[in-house]
């Protein structure tokens, strides 16, 4: 991102984020590439220690109520690790968070969206449906309200298999 378009406050930000990737050791960069680490854990805590993760978020809920911009060029910075860092950084304290603090209520950002931005917790972003795949703009799911959604996973190997079961008065069946 280019120095001119930001204020003084998202280029100090950006010098934090800078910080965050120096710290990063280069043999967990190597080790996530040889896939011998699946899940860069002590990354996200690091980031969250350093209130780092979901900066556009309201202070009260753990970000820095800045904006997209500021999102971006952190997200920008962090992709200088490589794709899967960036990926780690923006699921949990991005995806999972704007559907919390936009669509859920204040016992559910206390319990999720806190813990997520400290980097205490983890969070994934999981679409699928039958014949869209992870076309996540062709998804033609919907939530219902009284809809019960039980979830498995199972491992094999370095592979993952998301079952999911959506119950409701309408569509009962599994995705």
């Amino acid at each position: 991102m280019f120095d001119f378009v930001l204020s003084d406050e998202q280029l100090a930000f950006r010098d934090e984020i800078r910080d965050l990737v120096r710290w990063v050791p280069r043999q967990m960069v190597l080790d996530m590439d040889a896939d011998r680490i699946i899940f860069p854990r002590e990354f996200l805590a690091e980031a969250g220690r350093r209130n780092l993760l979901g900066c556009r978020y309201p202070r009260r809920w753990g970000g820095r109520e800045m904006d997209w911009v500021t999102t971006c060029m952190a997200m920008e910075e962090v992709g200088r690790l490589g794709y899967i860092f960036a990926c780690v950084f923006g699921v949990g304290a991005e995806l999972v968070c704007d559907a919390i603090v936009l669509h859920g209520n204040d016992e559910q950002r206390e319990k999720y969206v806190k813990p997520l931005l400290a980097g205490e917790i983890c969070a994934a972003e999981c679409l699928t449906e039958p014949r869209g795949g992870s076309d996540f703009f062709g998804a033609t799911t919907i939530a219902e309200d009284g809809a019960t959604i039980s979830c498995s996973m199972a491992r094999s190997g370095s592979s993952w298999a998301l079952r999911a079961l959506i119950t409701s008065s309408s569509m009962p069946g599994p995705i």
